[in-house]
C-alpha cells in the first residue's frame, strides 16, 4: 500500500469520525461528558442505593420527579418545600410507585428565606436518619420582567431565595459532611447561570452567583476528595417555573400556562441528574437542541454568542411588550433564527 493511499484513507476516516460526532451532537440532549457517563459510567441503581437524600423544592417540577425516581432506588428521602400539602402528595406518590416504606420518607417543611430555621432543620434530618449523604439544592424561583420596571424587592427576593437560602442550608450541612469526610452537594442551577437572557436580570444574577459560589467551594474542599460538588445546568424543562416566576412586583407571578411541549421531559432531565450524582460530575449541561448549542457557544465562542444574543434579545423584548407568552421560547427561537441568517 502506497503512502499516498494510506494518507487518503486516514483523511477519510478522520472525516467520517467528524461526521459521526457531528450527528451525535445534533441528537444530543446533554454535554458529551454526561452522555459518556450515562453510556459507560457508574449506574445510579448501583451507586445511590441506601443513601439519605435531602431534596429542597420537592413539591413540584424537577424536585417532585427527582423524589419519585429516587424512591425506586431504595434511598431514604427528606422532602422539603414551603407547601406541606404538596409534599404530602409527593410522599404518597413515592410510596405508591417506589420501593420505600413510610419510615423512609421524612416531610420537612422549609422556607429557604428563613435562614434562622436551617440549622434546626439540619438537626432534624440527622436525628431522623443519622446522616446526610446527598443534599440537592433545588428550591428557587424565576423572573420575567424588564429590569427598568422591576422593584428592588424582586431582586432582593431572588437573591434571598435562590442564592443566600441555598448557601445558608449548604453551610449547615457541610460541617456534617466534613466530619464524615464524604457527601454530595448537588445544586440545580440553570442555562442562565452560564448565558445571559433578557427579562431575567435578577434570576440570572442569582444563578451566576450560585455557580461562582459552588465552583469556589469545590476548591476549598480539595482536601476532602470524598465530598463532591455538582452543578446541574438545565435548559428548558417541563415544570411550573414560568408559571411561578416573579414579575415586576414581588407579590405578582406570571401565572403563565403556555405550551411546554418544546421543553425537555422532566423525567429525562432527572435521569441525567441521577447519572451526574452517581458519577460525581462537576458541572453538566442538560438541554435539547438548539439550547445545548447555546452552552457551547457561550463557553467556547463568546463573541459570536454575544452577537447572536443581542440580536435575539431585541425580538424577545418586543414580543414580551406586545404580550407574547413563553418569552424564553421566543428568545431561543429568535436565537436559532439569527444563526440561520
Amino acid at each position: 500500500m502506497s503512502w499516498e493511499l494510506l494518507l487518503w484513507l486516514l483523511a477519510l476516516c478522520a472525516l467520517l469520525a467528524f461526521v459521526v460526532q457531528l450527528l451525535r451532537f445534533l441528537r444530543a440532549d446533554a454535554d458529551l461528558t454526561l452522555l459518556w457517563a450515562e453510556w459507560q459510567g457508574r449506574r445510579p441503581e448501583w451507586e445511590l442505593t441506601d443513601m439519605v437524600v435531602w431534596v429542597t423544592g420537592a413539591s413540584s417540577g424537577i424536585g417532585e420527579e427527582l423524589a419519585c425516581q429516587l424512591s425506586k432506588l431504595g434511598v431514604s428521602l427528606v422532602l422539603s418545600a414551603r407547601r406541606v400539602h404538596e409534599l404530602e402528595r409527593v410522599k404518597r406518590k413515592c410510596l405508591e410507585n417506589g420501593n420505600l416504606k413510610e419510615k423512609d420518607i421524612l416531610i420537612l417543611p422549609l422556607d429557604l428565606t428563613n435562614r434562622s430555621s436551617h440549622e434546626t432543620a439540619t438537626k432534624a434530618v440527622l436525628q431522623e436518619f443519622g446522616r446526610i449523604d446527598i443534599l440537592v439544592n433545588n428550591g428557587g424561583v424565576s423572573q420575567r420582567a424588564l429590569c427598568v420596571d422591576t422593584s428592588l424587592d424582586v431582586f432582593k427576593e431572588l437573591i434571598e431565595l435562590n442564592y443566600l437560602g441555598t448557601v445558608s442550608l449548604t453551610k449547615c450541612v457541610l460541617p456534617h459532611m466534613i466530619e464524615r469526610k464524604q457527601g454530595k452537594i448537588v445544586t440545580v442551577n440553570s442555562i442562565v447561570g452560564i448565558i445571559a437572557a433578557p427579562l431575567s436580570t435578577g434570576y440570572c444574577a442569582s444563578k451566576h452567583a450560585l455557580r461562582g459560589f459552588f465552583n469556589t467551594l469545590r476548591t476549598e474542599l480539595a482536601t476532602y476528595p470524598g465530598i463532591t460538588i455538582s452543578n446541574i445546568c438545565p435548559g428548558p424543562v417541563q415544570s411550573n417555573i414560568v408559571k411561578n416566576a416573579l414579575t415586576e412586583e414581588v407579590t405578582k407571578s406570571t401565572g403563565s400556562t403556555a405550551d411546554q411541549s418544546y421543553k425537555m421531559a422532566t423525567s429525562r432531565c432527572v435521569r441525567l441528574m441521577l447519572v451526574t450524582m452517581a458519577n460525581d460530575l462537576k458541572e453538566v449541561w442538560i438541554a435539547d437542541q438548539p439550547f445545548l448549542l447555546m452552552f457551547y457557544l457561550w463557553q467556547y465562542m463568546p463573541t459570536l454568542a454575544w452577537w447572536l444574543t443581542n440580536k435575539a434579545a431585541k425580538r424577545r423584548i418586543e414580543n414580551f411588550k406586545s404580550g407574547v407568552v413563553s418569552p424564553i421560547y421566543t428568545f431561543l427561537n429568535s436565537y436559532q433564527s439569527c444563526r440561520k441568517t
